[in-house]
């Protein structure tokens, strides 16, 4: 019988206890991550830093993607971006239940992309939910926006700056607030 890695218990959506044998496995990777993260972070050529980013996904980065930097990822092996994405300044994914940024999204400066979580429980507290975010085509992430696990962005959606969006987010609509809500729709007039 073969053994699933961690990761794609992760990517399963597994809860993760904070005495799973192979839970150093992601604090390793992390750090493997973080001397890439640091290199892309100090590059300055567009192609430069597409080539660390790819690295650090595990998939070749589109030449239509312009990361600003700098981007803080904990693992970057479950992030998986389309083309003509733009990534603004200083934001953060901690990817480890999965990230997937469709084409044309457009993410603002200082935006949160969160797929861990804990339990409420005092007991379990230290135990790692992962759950997938996932960003669909054309949406547009305000700065300072934090996404968190579980949550699906729809295509042309619009998240205000500001916001902390918690539950999936329909097609063609406008959410703010904290936890954010639906301020009105988009039609192609607006």
């Amino acid at each position: 019988m073969k053994t699933i890695d961690i990761f794609e218990r992760l990517r399963n959506g597994e809860t993760i206890l904070p005495n799973d044998p192979d839970g150093y496995k992601m604090r390793e990777a992390s750090f493997a991550t973080k001397k890439l993260v640091i290199q892309m972070n100090n590059a300055t050529e567009p192609e430069e830093i597409r080539s660390f980013l790819s690295q650090i996904t595990g998939t070749e980065i589109d030449e239509s993607v312009t990361v600003f930097t700098p981007l803080h990822i904990n693992y970057g092996k479950h992030t998986k971006i389309g083309k003509n994405v733009f990534i603004n300044f200083d934001c953060v994914f901690l990817d480890l239940g999965g990230i997937t940024i469709e084409d044309n999204v457009l993410i603002a400066p200082k935006v949160s992309l969160l797929t861990e979580g804990h339990p409420t429980a005092i007991e379990d507290r230290h135990s790692l939910i992962p759950k997938p975010i996932h960003i669909k085509k054309n949406a547009w992430i305000g700065a300072n926006a934090t996404i968190l696990q579980g949550v699906t962005i729809g295509e042309n959606a619009i998240v205000a700056a500001g916001s902390v969006v918690s539950k999936d987010v329909p097609d063609n609509t406008i959410v703010g607030g904290t936890p954010a809500k639906i301020i009105k729709e988009i039609n192609s007039t607006n």
